[in-house]
């Protein structure tokens, strides 16, 4: 490893590792929650690219060494050295059994199905997507429903690509299996669980 990589790869994590780690932590599980719901998680951590602050502080709070990350993407090789020293996940090369994969950014939701879903008696065995948009507002409106939602909840994600919405409704229909997705930008994110109806307004 180089000393530029080295100096990278343990730049840039919690300042206070506990403190910091359970503020993200409840803002997670808060967006988990409440899906749709816009939190901010830019001030926690920073890593190389193409990990955002956002989609960082994710993998600084929730990955470790029983669940393994996928990085979607090309040139990935400073973002791997920073998640595995920060985290003590593996950086995986085959999706196959990636508790977290970090998609790109115009990700073909048709190719979503070879990632993790988990079985009927282990659901949790799923993968967690983590899809990068331009912004979380400011494009076509999209209406939710379901747990953790009174009656409907509107978002409207810039950046989506073709057959998103027919993934969700495809991924829906495996509960208790299925993907859980977070929509990250640079700072913000949002939840859609499983367990979301994703319908175009």
């Amino acid at each position: 490893m180089s000393a530029a990589l080295s100096t990278s790869a343990v730049s840039g994590g919690f300042v206070d590792p506990i403190l910091g780690s359970q503020a993200a932590f409840r803002r997670i599980m808060g967006a988990f929650a409440e899906p749709g719901t816009i939190i901010d998680l830019g001030a926690f951590v920073s890593a190389p690219r193409p990990l955002t602050p956002a989609i960082a502080t994710l993998l600084a709070t929730l990955a470790d060494a029983d669940a393994p990350v996928f990085l979607e993407t090309d040139d990935v090789t400073e973002a791997s050295s920073w998640i595995a020293f920060q985290t003590g996940a593996a950086v995986l090369a085959d999706p196959a059994n990636a508790a977290f994969a970090v998609l790109s950014l115009k990700s073909d939701p048709a190719q979503w199905q070879r990632y993790p879903v988990g079985t009927d008696v282990y659901p949790d065995r799923s993968a967690t997507l983590i899809l990068p948009v331009q912004a979380l507002e400011g494009g076509a409106s999209l209406t939710l429903s379901g747990p953790g939602i009174e009656t409907t909840r509107r978002i409207a994600p810039l950046g989506l690509t073709a057959g998103f919405v027919a993934a969700r409704t495809a991924n829906r229909a495996l509960f208790p299996r299925g993907h859980d997705l977070v929509l990250a930008t640079d700072a913000q994110c949002l939840v859609l669980p499983r367990t979301t109806r994703v319908e175009e307004a």
